[in-house]
């Protein structure tokens, strides 16, 4: 028996077709696991509030209770899924538009991009051959006069290519494209206490941040920029989530900003916070040229009174699967990292649209009773 085995693996059509077997087999148990997930979370929500999913001693645990439990991990999973299928999408979107475009002009759409990109693109001179070889030369072991030719027909390759892009990102542009593809989103709970804007926004924002994180600080600008653009339509709330392993004074930032707020000016001791330092004299200048009560300030950073209250925030971002600062839910809709203002305006853009074309209530923010 060993025998057969060593001739077999040995062979490398069979360890090849065995490869082949154990690839087809990984990726038919991630296809399986993700389904489960998928027809977990497609369940109606009144379906999971309901339906027991298992029973101890005659009492039930509903799929609700595991629900609670499960929505950090597989938030992740229907956002990858949201992203394959939104890139996939935007493939066959844009295929679209080119064959509309074609039986417009009765040709085939290999004939409308030679007809209308290819054509168009001249050959690169010699100067940028050459400026192209240089930028590669770490990879060329060739002199240029030898490789010249070769580069030149890339470079052509990949100068129709971009041009192609630029050319589909326009037909795409002037079509009347409706996205109907629903991006994954989870109910998140805000303190109205600690709201930006106007509190009954039709957009809500609801940041897991932590006020000595560099990128938290990064987003500032984009977010007040933001709030700007789009005045009573957008609101921001802020929700603590100071990461102690790397930024020793974000909690005690996060109790002065609470502090602040005991007396009415919880978004100017944010201001402070986002951009000055944390320290203990800091904290006490801000609260000086706020013109708080200094020793209510004081008293009530001693007395740890708001430990529970940022301890809870983390809890939920943790349930939630917040993994790192800044995480933002956009009226449920989850993005991680300091993003550019543009791609945050174009899921904003989607939820306002979303909203006026049915007048539904939104579905991923709720002020708790906190």
């Amino acid at each position: 028996m060993a025998d057969i085995i060593t001739a077999a693996t040995s062979n490398p059509v069979t360890t090849s077709r065995r490869e082949t077997e154990m690839r087809w087999r990984k990726l038919a148990a991630g296809i399986l696991f993700l389904t489960l997930c998928l027809i977990i979370l497609a369940a109606p929500a009144g379906s999971q509030e309901t339906q027991p999913v298992a029973t101890v001693e005659g009492e039930a645990i509903s799929a609700q209770e595991l629900s609670s439990t499960t929505t950090g991990q597989l938030l992740p999973l229907r956002n990858q899924e949201y992203d394959i299928q939104s890139k996939a999408l935007e493939k066959l979107i844009r295929q679209k538009v080119l064959e509309l475009a074609a039986q417009k002009k009765g040709e085939s759409t290999e004939a409308l991009l030679s007809e209308e990109v290819n054509r168009k693109v001249a050959a690169p001179t010699d100067a940028e051959v050459f400026a192209y070889y240089l930028a590669q030369k770490d990879r060329n072991r060739q002199s240029f006069v030898q490789v010249k030719d070769q580069l030149r027909e890339t470079l052509k390759r990949e100068e129709i290519q971009y041009a192609r892009d630029a050319y589909l990102d326009r037909l795409r542009s002037q079509a009347d494209v409706v996205v109907l593809l629903k991006p994954p989103r989870t109910q998140v709970t805000y303190d109205a206490a600690r709201v930006k804007g106007n509190p009954q926004a039709a957009v809500v924002i609801v940041e897991f941040a932590d006020f000595q994180c560099p990128f938290c600080r990064q987003e500032e600008g984009v977010l007040k920029n933001l709030l700007a653009k789009y005045g009573a339509e957008v609101a921001l709330a802020y929700r603590d989530f100071p990461v102690a392993q790397l930024h020793p004074l974000a909690e005690q930032a996060a109790e002065a900003s609470r502090c602040g707020g005991e007396q009415g000016k919880y978004w100017q001791v944010y201001d402070l916070l986002m951009a000055g330092g944390l320290d203990s004299p800091n904290l006490k200048q801000y609260a000086h040229d706020l013109k708080l009560d200094e020793k209510q300030f004081a008293s009530c950073l001693a007395s740890g009174k708001y430990k529970a209250a940022i301890e809870d925030d983390r809890k939920d971002a943790e349930r939630l699967g917040v993994a790192g600062t800044p995480s933002f839910f956009i009226n449920g809709i989850l993005m991680v990292g300091a993003e550019p203002e543009e791609n945050v305006s174009r899921v904003i853009d989607q939820e306002l649209a979303r909203q006026k074309s049915a007048s539904s209530p939104v579905p991923g923010a709720a002020p708790p009773a906190k």
